[in-house]
């Protein structure tokens, strides 16, 4: 099997990035990126034969911010994952797991010292993925998601500082 990453190119790929969005979150339809919203993100590829299976979208020194709180405010050292999906076909194979040691991976090479993501409560599956690598719970908030409404899980993995080589 042959999987690569490959940084996402906009514009040219922003159609296909909302494609993929509707597919890997059909169920969650309030939950899906406007195309400018996919603007604002360094977004990346999982291709898995060729075929556009994963994708991930991070945002540098950013930390995770409630709706309520329009005020963006920098992290440094901190990689906010804004979007970790798969699409259904190529779930319960072992690609979220390569997309989550990836994206440590990613943060790691880059030099955070910090990672957070956010998931739905009911998104067992990603929260069990993300404890599994060592992320941790750091908060619960009520009504933050939409159709349906349900608690945000915020969740952290510290990964110390970076020893030059």
């Amino acid at each position: 099997m042959n999987t690569i990453f490959r940084k996402v190119i906009l514009p040219r790929e922003g159609r296909s990035l909302v494609i993929f969005d509707h597919k890997a979150f059909a169920d969650y339809k309030a939950d899906w990126f406007r195309p400018e919203d996919w603007a604002r993100y360094e977004s990346w590829w999982l291709i898995v034969n060729g075929i556009k299976a994963g994708c991930c979208a991070f945002v540098p020194n950013q930390d995770f911010q409630e709706r309520r709180d329009p005020d963006v405010r920098p992290r440094p050292g901190s990689l906010y994952i804004a979007s970790t999906g798969i699409l259904p076909r190529f779930r319960g194979q072992g690609f979220g797991d390569l997309l989550k040691r990836w994206q440590i991976s990613y943060a790691r090479y880059h030099g955070f010292q910090r990672i957070v993501t956010n998931s739905r409560a009911t998104n067992v599956a990603m929260i069990g993925l993300n404890h599994k690598h060592g992320f941790k719970v750091i908060r619960t908030s009520p009504g933050y998601y939409e159709n349906p409404a349900e608690p945000v899980v915020v969740m952290e993995l510290r990964l110390g500082r970076r020893i030059p080589a």
